[in-house]
C-alpha cells in the first residue's frame, strides 16, 4: 500500500472495491443504474427548463421543485460517474483527497435534499392555511434566502466529517468496500478511534434530517387540521391533491435514507454487505429518478404542459427532423 509518509499512516489513495461479492455481476448491475441515472438527469434538467419557460410555474412551489431538481442532478451526479467506472471499468482507485471531497458532496447535497423537501413542506403549510398571503409571505428573497440558509446549513455540519475522517490513521490497508466514500464506510477501515465520527454523525443526522422530519410532519399536522375542517368536499379533494406528489417525493427519500442509516450503525452483522451497499446507491438515485415523474404525473399543471408541448410537437412534424 502507498503512503504519503510513513509517519502519518495516511494513505496515497483509496480503493472503492465496487459491490462486496457480487464481483462477477458488476456489469450486469451496471445497466439499471446507468438507465436511472440517464433518467435522472433527463428528467431533471426537462424539469429545470420547464420550469423556467413557462410563466404559469414561475410560483413558490415550483421554483422549490426546481431547487429539489437541481440538488438530485448534484447528488446523484457526485457518486454514480464513480461507480459506473468501477463497475464498467474496474478503475476503482481514488485519491485521498478526492475522496475526501467525494464525501463532502455526497453529504452536502443529500443534507439539501432533505432540506428542500423540509421547505416544500412549508410552502404547501403556507399555501393551504393561509392562501390568501401566500405570495406575500413566500417572495422570491425569502425562497432564495430559505434555500442558501439550507444549502450552507449542509456545508457548515458536513465540513467537520473531511477533518474527522483525515486525522484518523489508516494501518488495516486502504480498501473500501463501497462504490463511493461515504463518511461511515472510509472511517470503519481506520485502525484509530472513530467513536467521535460516529457520535458527531449521529448527530449531524439528528440535526438534519430529524429537524426536517419533525418540520414535514408538524407542516402536515396542521394542513390535516386546516383540511378536515373545509366545509367542501371539492376543496378537500383539491387540498389533498397539491400534497400528494410530496409526500411520495418524501416517502422515496426517506425510506432508503433510513435503511441506510441504521443498517450502517445497528445492522453490520445481520445485512449482507452488498445489499447494504446497493440500498446506498439506491438511497442517492432513486429520488433524482422517480421525483420528476412523480411530480410531471401527480402536478395537474406541470401534466398538461407537458402534454401541450407533446401535442404540439405532433401537430408541427418540421420539430422531429
Amino acid at each position: 500500500m502507498l503512503f504519503i509518509n510513513s509517519t502519518s499512516l495516511t494513505p496515497a489513495s483509496f480503493v472503492l472495491n465496487g459491490i462486496p461479492g457480487l464481483e462477477e455481476v458488476h456489469l450486469w448491475i451496471s445497466f439499471p443504474l446507468c438507465t436511472m441515472y440517464n433518467i435522472a438527469i433527463t428528467g431533471n434538467f426537462g424539469l429545470i427548463y420547464l420550469i423556467y419557460s413557462e410563466e404559469a410555474l414561475h410560483r413558490p412551489m415550483y421554483i422549490f421543485l426546481a431547487l429539489l431538481s437541481f440538488t438530485d442532478v448534484l447528488m446523484c451526479t457526485s457518486t454514480l460517474p464513480n461507480t459506473l467506472c468501477i463497475l464498467w471499468f474496474n478503475l476503482k482507485e481514488i485519491d485521498f483527497k478526492a475522496c475526501l471531497v467525494q464525501m463532502f458532496f455526497v453529504h452536502t447535497f443529500t443534507g439539501m435534499e432533505s432540506g428542500v423537501l423540509m421547505l416544500m413542506a412549508l410552502d404547501r403549510y403556507v399555501a393551504i392555511c393561509y392562501p390568501l398571503r401566500y405570495a406575500t409571505i413566500l417572495t422570491n428573497s425569502v425562497i432564495t434566502k430559505a434555500g442558501f440558509l439550507t444549502f450552507l446549513r449542509g456545508v457548515i455540519l458536513v465540513i467537520p466529517f473531511t477533518f474527522l475522517t483525515k486525522r484518523l490513521p489508516y494501518c488495516r490497508g486502504n480498501v473500501i468496500p463501497h462504490t463511493y466514500c461515504d463518511h461511515m464506510s472510509v472511517a470503519k477501515i481506520s485502525c484509530g478511534n472513530v467513536k467521535v465520527n460516529a457520535i458527531y454523525g449521529l448527530m449531524v443526522a439528528l440535526l438534519i434530517g430529524g429537524f426536517d422530519i419533525l418540520c414535514i410532519a408538524i407542516s402536515y399536522t396542521m394542513i390535516l387540521q386546516a383540511v378536515v375542517s373545509l366545509s367542501s368536499a371539492d376543496a378537500r379533494q383539491k387540498a389533498f391533491s397539491t400534497c400528494t406528489a410530496h409526500i411520495c417525493a418524501i416517502v422515496i427519500t426517506y425510506v432508503p435514507a433510513f435503511f441506510t442509516f441504521f443498517t450502517h450503525r445497528f445492522g453490520g452483522h445481520t445485512i449482507p454487505p452488498h445489499i447494504h451497499i446497493i440500498m446506498a446507491n439506491l438511497y442517492l438515485l432513486m429520488p433524482p429518478t422517480m421525483n420528476p415523474i412523480v411530480y410531471g404525473v401527480k402536478t395537474k399543471q406541470i401534466r398538461e404542459i407537458v402534454i401541450r408541448f407533446l401535442l404540439k410537437r405532433k401537430d408541427n412534424p418540421s420539430h422531429s427532423i
